[in-house]
């Protein structure tokens, strides 16, 4: 099944984060996110043409994240947005930031620089 066709379960404490192998395997599932963070996080940035449509696409990703449950870290400069994900409760990375990265991939963003 492809990521952006699961649900983000909710982690438990105590929970361990992916393994370095399992984290590989999935970044090949979501082009153009990158490792960050010691490989403890993943990163987008994402170039508009102004201010209203970063905040356009910043309010669709923000539907997504609602419904998943699983929420990212989102910063908005101008024209650029950058999405952090990573699951705070493990203290890395889980497969529901692989799965919100994947679905956030679906919204298309409008009038991209």
């Amino acid at each position: 099944m492809e990521l952006s066709q699961k649900t983000c379960i909710p982690c438990g404490a105590g929970e361990p984060p992916l393994s370095e192998l399992r984290v590989r395997e999935l970044a090949r599932g979501i082009p153009g996110w990158a490792l960050s963070g010691g490989d403890t996080r993943l990163r987008r940035e994402i170039r508009f043409r102004d201010f209203g449509s970063a905040m356009a696409y910043v309010a669709r990703v923000a539907v997504i994240a609602e419904k998943e449950r699983h929420h990212p870290d989102l910063a908005v400069e101008a024209g650029l947005v950058t999405l952090t994900l990573w699951t705070r409760s493990i203290g890395g990375l889980s497969e529901n930031d692989f799965i919100l990265a994947a679905k956030i991939d679906t919204v298309r963003p409008q009038r991209v620089a």
